[in-house]
């Protein structure tokens, strides 16, 4: 089964961020997924499901979408949306607790003022017991792992955008995911980042600019991690650590307990915030597998990355916390 490209395309509405819009009815949509639950590669998952005949303001506009899993750039993606506050439950995928910003094809809303679809023109479609079950998929073992947004985002979004593109850029703008003099300050970070990486590879110690060091300029120097337990639990309220007492729980790669620090973290240092929920499982994006985390996270309400330092991204991806970092209010 396959979708008419003719009604994908003449479906896409060019909207807007700010806009307010419809999620269609789960026989439209359903009517315009392949086999595998997809449109455009990209699986419409189960957990959407609910929002079907809401109504909701497009955050972002999902133009491009930094690799996490193989780390190797900013991609670039086709008539696809951020609605905002539309996240992942996990309910179809063994209850993972990522809490994934949810990718919408253009195809699958509508402008609340739109009339209502002609959908004759959609060939194929798929049943919400088919759509359920392509949630899992055998892997090359013939073991049954999940797949999602996440696991099958590069394929949804495929063609490599490099950073000198700077077309990317003014649609940022355009677009209204960022303002100008907070793209040209991501962009002049990344330029400097770079050169970084690449003083590492070419440059004596003694030419490199604080040791090739990625801005903002951050470093750990413990070989072994300390630990500690709050059990903190959701609506509690806690502050964030200072940098300084942060950096002193992490080693050289910036990480505690094997679980990473980011650079967009460092905005949150000082700010006090509630906690949404204690992570004890998510879905590996690269395997597709669950993981128990043996040490759980913490995920704090409204705390996200910015994309601050990685090219304005508009994923909005949920920080993870260890507990050492926070303390209650």
């Amino acid at each position: 089964m396959q979708q008419s490209t003719t009604t994908a395309h003449r479906d896409s509405a060019g909207l807007k961020v700010g806009e307010i819009i419809e999620v269609r009815s789960r026989e439209e949509i359903l009517a315009s997924l392949d086999e595998r639950g997809e449109l455009g590669a990209l699986p419409f998952m189960p957990e959407m499901l609910q929002f079907c005949g809401r109504r909701f303001r497009v955050d972002k506009l999902a133009i491009k979408v930094c690799d996490t899993i193989d780390w190797s750039g900013m991609y670039k993606m086709d008539d696809a949306v951020h609605l905002a506050g539309v996240r992942c439950d996990g309910s179809a995928h063994g209850g993972c607790q990522a809490g994934c910003l949810l990718y919408w094809k253009e195809t699958w809303l509508k402008r609340v003022d739109a009339l209502d679809p002609d959908v004759d023109e959609l060939t194929g479609g798929i049943t919400e017991d088919e759509l359920r079950a392509a949630t899992r998929r055998p892997d090359a073992a013939g073991d049954e792992v999940f797949s999602c947004q996440a696991t099958e985002l590069m394929r949804a979004a495929p063609t490599f955008l490099p950073f000198w593109d700077v077309r990317q850029y003014v649609r940022d703008v355009r677009s209204g995911n960022a303002g100008a003099w907070a793209t040209v300050c991501s962009v002049a970070v990344g330029a400097f980042n770079k050169y970084q990486d690449l003083s590492k590879r070419v440059l004596p110690r003694v030419l490199r600019i604080r040791g090739g060091l990625r801005f903002p300029f951050i470093q750990g120097r413990l070989r072994r991690t300390p630990t500690g337990a709050l059990d903190l639990q959701p609506g509690e309220l806690v502050r964030v650590k200072s940098v300084e007492e942060i950096v002193g729980t992490l080693d050289a790669e910036n990480k505690n307990r094997g679980m990473s620090f980011d650079r967009e973290m460092l905005k949150y240092c000082g700010r006090e915030a509630r906690v949404l929920r204690r992570v004890e499982r998510i879905i590996d994006e690269k395997t597709g597998r669950m993981i128990d985390l043996r040490n759980p996270c913490i995920v704090l309400d409204d705390v996200v990355c910015t994309s601050d330092y990685h090219r304005r991204c508009p994923r909005a991806v949920y920080a993870y916390w260890r507990e050492i970092w926070l303390e209650r209010v």
